[in-house]
């Protein structure tokens, strides 16, 4: 009777470690506030199934504080260290004051297998700090700057953070546009590097910002998409199809306005062929990327001067091409009929 109550708690054991650590690994990750407008905000994604899990949100791993800051949880993500991070941050202390306080109090005493990014302000000031555990899977790091803290794991490289934090820094749009922007700095296969046999960057993402009227838990912008393992959809891709249909960020951007004035598509609505013309004399190597309306990507083609693209066996409806030269990118969206 013994040995089957212990084999009883011992899977026990592992039904609820796999609770905690089954969506653990949460890869790369943003949090951001914006001294200007009060706004705090949150981005990230990872290569986690989340359709095996049941009660998980999309953007559970990012804590928006209205008016005050933002935290995500991640790397062996824990639930009770997210709400000790959470009373310490409405306790009033300051980011770093919360890790040290973390690190000091982790709920299992293993702070080197968990990451942090934390963002407030104070007195008006941003203020950021963030925390990578010496045990947490590699490749890991994280990057801090006035406002804005950057962190992954598991990550292909340090190219992505960078990449990352370069197009956070040069989005001259509102905070959610420049934390999308963040996201499209990691939209490569195997950014998290688990995802590399699946052909995209991650399994699901989110961005989320709180206006500072906003009530905790119910940030007045939110967009997440989750994608099941295998099916080769880019779930970046998806997020910015959904982005797009509530945020405008045209106009803000000069390196995508700048691409933008070189391309022509027409017509557009269209039932049949799609033509892609660059307008300038000067004419380089492009990538066209066609999407469906759910973010699954239907082809791939270069030109340099003109593309035509051949719409018919398409059903009616919208789809979403992204236009990349060199370290531009255009999306545009395309209404068959």
């Amino acid at each position: 009777m013994m040995k089957i109550f212990k084999i009883y708690l011992l899977f026990l054991c592992i039904g609820i470690c796999s609770l905690e650590y089954g969506y653990s690994q949460d890869t790369f990750s943003i949090v951001a506030v914006d001294s200007v407008t009060g706004e705090v905000g949150s981005a990230g994604a990872s290569c986690v199934d989340l359709f095996n899990f049941s009660g998980i949100s999309n953007d559970f791993l990012g804590e928006l504080f209205p008016g005050v800051g933002a935290i995500n949880t991640q790397a062996w993500y824990n639930q009770t260290n997210q709400v000790n991070a959470r009373n310490r941050m409405n306790a009033g202390d300051s980011p770093n004051q919360i890790i040290n306080w973390l690190v000091a109090n982790d709920v299992s005493a293993q702070p080197e297998l968990r990451q942090y990014g934390i963002v407030r302000l104070i007195n008006g000031s941003p203020v950021s700090a963030g925390h990578t555990g010496t045990a947490t899977d590699d490749y890991k790091n994280h990057i801090t700057g006035p406002g804005y803290a950057i962190q992954g794991n598991i990550l292909s490289g340090q190219a992505v953070l960078d990449s990352m934090e370069a197009r956070f820094l040069r989005e001259e749009g509102s905070l959610a546009c420049k934390l999308m922007a963040a996201l499209q700095g990691a939209n490569t296969v195997g950014s998290d590097s688990r995802c590399a046999a699946n052909g995209t960057s991650s399994l699901f993402a989110f961005v989320k910002v709180s206006q500072p009227t906003d009530v905790f838990g119910s940030p007045s912008f939110l967009v997440s998409v989750r994608t099941h393992a295998n099916a080769g959809i880019e779930p970046i891709d998806s997020l910015q199809i959904l982005f797009n249909n509530v945020m405008n960020c045209s106009g803000t951007n000069p390196l995508t306005e700048g691409l933008k004035e070189e391309i022509a598509i027409s017509p557009n609505p269209g039932s049949g062929w799609f033509t892609i013309e660059s307008k300038t004399a000067y004419f380089s190597d492009k990538t066209v990327l066609l999407f469906n309306a759910t973010g699954q990507k239907i082809e791939e083609y270069h030109f340099s001067e003109s593309l035509q693209l051949d719409m018919r066996s398409q059903p009616p409806g919208i789809y979403w091409i992204k236009v990349i030269d060199g370290d531009r990118i255009l999306s545009e969206k395309i209404i068959k009929l």
